[in-house]
C-alpha cells in the first residue's frame, strides 16, 4: 500500500502569529513533504520494502557507512521526520509537562540549558539536517545532530522532539538567521504535551 501525505494538524495560517507563515507551511507541506511521499512511493514499488512501514524501511535501508545515503532511505526518512515535524508544533498554547520538565532538567540542569544544547545542536549542523530531543537506549534524554534525513531511528532512539535545520523550513520567515528560527520554534511553536507523550 502506497504511503499518502498526511493533513497538517491545523490550518496553513495557524502558526503564522507564532512566527511560521503560511507561505513557508504551503512550501514546506504541499510540496516538499509531498515530494518525498511521491518519490518514495515510485522508488520502493516492486522492491523488498513494497508494504513495509516507514520505520522498517528506514532501519533496514540506512548505511552507517556511507556519506551519502539511498534515495530510499532520503526520502522515506525525510516523509517519516515530516510526519512527526508537524505533530510536534501546535498553534495553541502550549504548558510543558510537569514529568518532561522534571526530566529536562535531570538531564540537563534546567530546561533553559536544554533549549541553549538543543538550539547550539541546531545551529551547529553544517548544511541540511535536523536538531533532535531523543530518549536514548538507555533511556536517558540526551540532544543529537543528524545530517540530511537520518534520524533517531537510524540508532534505536526515540524522537521526542526534532526541528527542521533544512533552509526550506525558515528562509522564508527567518531569511538565513537560523539560530533566530531555532530559538523561535522552542519559544513559540513546540507542543510540549505531543513532547511528553512520546516519552
Amino acid at each position: 500500500m502506497a504511503f499518502e501525505l498526511p493533513d497538517l494538524p491545523y490550518a496553513h495560517d495557524a502558526l503564522a502569529s507564532k512566527g511560521m507563515s503560511a507561505e513557508t507551511l504551503e512550501y514546506h507541506h504541499d510540496l516538499h513533504h509531498k515530494a518525498y511521499v511521491d518519490n518514495g512511493n515510485k522508488l520502493i514499488a516492486d522492491t523488498e520494502w513494497d508494504g513495509k512501514s516507514l520505520e522498517e524501511i528506514i532501519k533496514g535501508t540506512y548505511d552507517a557507512n556511507a556519506v551519502a545515503q539511498s534515495g530510499i532511505f532520503n526520502n522515506i526518512s525525510q516523509l517519516w521526520n515530516h510526519n512527526q515535524f508537524w505533530e510536534m508544533m501546535g498553534p495553541g498554547e502550549s504548558k510543558m509537562p510537569g514529568e518532561l520538565e522534571k526530566a529536562l532538567v535531570d538531564s540537563f540542569g534546567s530546561v533553559d540549558k536544554f533549549k541553549d544544547e538543543f538550539s547550539a545542536a541546531g545551529a551547529g549542523q553544517f548544511g541540511s539536517g535536523w536538531a533532535w530531543l531523543v530518549k536514548d537506549t538507555d533511556g536517558g534524554l540526551k540532544v543529537t545532530k543528524t545530517e540530511n534525513g537520518v534520524n533517531p531511528v537510524c540508532f534505536g532512539q526515540t524522537a521526542l522532539l526534532g526541528c527542521d535545520v533544512w533552509e526550506h523550513s525558515y528562509y522564508i520567515d527567518f531569511r538565513n538567521k537560523r539560530p533566530a528560527y531555532l530559538t523561535n520554534f522552542l519559544d513559540n511553536l513546540v507542543n510540549w504535551e505531543n513532547v511528553a507523550s512520546r516519552m
